[in-house]
């Protein structure tokens, strides 16, 4: 399997969604996300990386506040509130959710 960021872009403008799931094998989920002006997002089910594409901002991770940048990682446990906040218009990041619902145990 190979996706190249401008393809999975170009198919997320096309949905006129802010995310779009583009591979699924087992509990892996690899989805395409690019915000528009504010991230609504909600605590999910299972745990969660970000690879930020593209753009600059800043993360709420739980009680974490990070700056963020191109090429940067980003992980949320299952159930943590998080949100990316003061971001640039050309925000995207890969988002890779995986393992059991209520996530991992260390």
């Amino acid at each position: 399997m190979h996706i190249t960021s401008d393809h999975a872009l170009n198919r997320l403008k096309l949905s006129q969604k802010p995310f779009l799931e583009l591979f699924k094998h087992g509990t892996l989920s690899i989805e395409i996300y690019k915000p528009d002006e504010t991230d609504h997002q909600k605590p999910h089910d299972k745990d969660e990386v970000y690879i930020i594409i593209s753009g600059n901002g800043k993360f709420i991770n739980g009680d974490e506040i990070v700056e963020f940048g191109a090429g940067d990682f980003l992980f949320v446990p299952a159930g943590v509130h998080h949100r990316f906040i003061e971001f640039s218009n050309d925000f995207s990041t890969w988002v890779i959710f995986y393992g059991p619902i209520a996530g991992e145990i260390n």
